[in-house]
């Protein structure tokens, strides 16, 4: 399986993406297309969130949220773990932070 990155995580956990997961976040047909101008802020996001909160459907994933001024909204990028690292799942903007 190869990355488009991999890096340490403000908890100080290996997390990547995919190159499946980017094609899937940013295809044209995708409500998220627009992820392709944003992929910086995704390394941000992880490094460096404003916060981040337990999925309540998942207890295996976390929601990494940094708000951005320039799109008036949080970045949210969902990370599934699995045997001490994560993986990306998706990737948008939300105006509120949720879990």
């Amino acid at each position: 399986m190869s990355f488009v990155f991999e890096l340490i995580d403000k908890t100080s956990r290996k997390i990547h993406l995919t190159k499946e997961r980017w094609t899937h976040i940013t295809e044209p047909a995708s409500p998220h297309a627009y992820m392709t101008d944003h992929f910086e802020e995704m390394k941000e996001t992880l490094v460096r969130p404003d916060n981040i909160t337990s999925s309540v459907h998942d207890d295996k994933k976390a929601n990494y949220y940094k708000y951005y001024k320039i799109r008036e909204g949080h970045l949210k990028v969902v990370v599934k773990y699995l045997n001490g690292s994560g993986f990306i799942i998706t990737a948008h903007f939300v105006k509120n932070i949720t879990q």
